[in-house]
């Protein structure tokens, strides 16, 4: 059941300055690089993943990802 978004859910974590739904992106992409015996992960799956734990749009979770990656 995907979880409620709060204000404080933006806010970067102090230890490492991800937030919540990064980490839970990084999280889920980890297991699903082990699931795929290392090879490249398509997005529309992980994207798949990352919606069964947390609400988040389409344009939200790519500008994730782009920041993630280092794309400007």
């Amino acid at each position: 059941m995907p979880w409620n978004r709060s204000p404080f859910d933006d806010l970067p974590d102090v230890r490492d300055g991800l937030t919540r739904a990064e980490r839970i992106i990084l999280f889920k992409l980890a297991e699903l690089e082990k699931e795929f015996g290392g090879r490249n992960v398509p997005t529309a799956t992980l994207y798949g993943r990352v919606v069964e734990h947390i609400n988040i749009s389409v344009p939200e979770f790519q500008r994730i990802m782009q920041r993630l990656v280092g794309v400007r």
